[in-house]
């Protein structure tokens, strides 16, 4: 059974995901998946098998759902690039799960910092104002 103390928890993470825009999501995804690969390299620094395939694997699945959410027909160009660059970090994720090494998922952190960086620039800029200009 759930504590209160965990209800509570839950409740107010459901509160704070619900109550963000969908820029900042993205933003979150990506500090979900850097998270998670640091988790990850302090895994493979003390030799935990189980803890560093549970957060590659979480990253894995972070970096799957960013790129799911890809409109690569109507995003043009930049849907494209993005899509390619997840692929590559799959790639490097996956590099790293396998060899036990952190040189790739050096890769992934640097590359995922400069997403995280540009998305989170973009959530900060206000909204259009979206009158009829009357």
């Amino acid at each position: 059974m759930q504590s209160a103390l965990a209800r509570a928890a839950n409740a107010y993470q459901q509160t704070h995901v619900q109550s963000r825009s969908p820029l900042e999501l993205v933003v979150m995804l990506y500090d979900g998946a850097l998270r998670f690969i640091g988790d990850a390299k302090a895994a493979i620094g003390r030799k935990d098998l189980g803890a560093k395939r549970e957060a590659i694997s979480r990253a894995l699945a972070i970096i799957s759902e960013l790129q799911s959410t890809l409109n690569v027909q109507d995003g043009g160009e930049i849907a494209t690039s993005l899509d390619g660059i997840y692929g590559y970090i799959n790639q490097q994720l996956i590099e790293a799960n396998i060899q036990g090494t952190t040189a790739p998922l050096d890769e992934s952190e640097r590359l995922l910092g400069t997403l995280r960086g540009a998305w989170a620039d973009i959530a900060s800029r206000p909204e259009p104002a979206t009158g009829t200009g009357r």
